[in-house]
């Protein structure tokens, strides 16, 4: 390893060891492993982000679906208070420490959880089949078209009954093929479909618009969907 490529802060000593055999007595410390800089960093991102993402699948366990894995129990607009859950947490085995909580509330690209107003609770913007949590969402004009994203197993489904929402309190629409593309992506190959909201609107359905930007409806018909060719 060159001398000057170390001097120039190129490369970080992971790990030295002393050797007693030194002219003068006093020993010398010789490193023994280098790592590049940016290969350590990149290290320590990957770990980061592991990590951030295993808390935002915990916390969506807890205040969408199970709160009752801690021993926890979110009150009717499914809030729990942070301390709680961390405590809970901890008391079951799995570490989580405040900050992380918040950086990943802040963070997230689809702003699925959210603080109260005092930063004392937490919740799920939307996505719970908790019974007894009700959020209370206004209701919204929604625009002419809305998307789906499904894979082709629900297909028949689908074309018999409408998209329902099943366990969930609502059945979960997004605003543009993008976003509704990387839903349907989660389960297999995304198929998408379009969905006729302002016509719906008109016919007296009703429309919610979640924190996340993620619209609601109780069932979509299948009249008024359209599906790919």
């Amino acid at each position: 390893m060159p001398q000057t490529e170390i001097s120039r802060g190129r490369f970080l000593v992971v790990d030295e060891v002393t050797s007693p055999c030194h002219r003068g007595g006093a020993g010398i410390r010789h490193p023994i492993h280098y790592v590049r800089k940016h290969e350590l960093f990149r290290i320590i991102s990957m770990t980061r982000n592991d990590k951030l993402v295993s808390t935002s699948k915990f916390l969506s366990l807890v205040l969408r679906h199970r709160p009752e894995v801690i021993g926890a129990k979110l009150d009717p607009e499914g809030w729990l208070c942070i301390d709680e859950l961390i405590s809970q947490a901890n008391a079951h085995g799995k570490a989580i420490r405040m900050e992380v909580i918040h950086e990943v509330v802040a963070t997230n690209d689809k702003n699925r959880f959210a603080l109260s107003e005092d930063g004392l609770r937490i919740r799920a913007s939307q996505g719970h089949s908790v019974r007894g949590v009700e959020l209370v969402f206004e209701q919204k004009t929604p625009p002419g078209i809305l998307y789906h994203g499904t894979v082709a197993a629900f297909l028949e489904s689908i074309r018999a009954s409408g998209l329902q929402k099943r366990s969930r309190h609502h059945v979960h629409l997004s605003p543009d093929e993008e976003t509704a593309t990387k839903v349907g992506s989660r389960r297999g190959k995304p198929i998408i479909l379009q969905v006729a909201a302002e016509t719906m609107h008109r016919d007296g359905h009703q429309f919610y618009l979640s924190a996340n930007g993620v619209w609601l409806v109780d069932a979509v018909p299948a009249t008024y969907l359209t599906f790919p060719v």
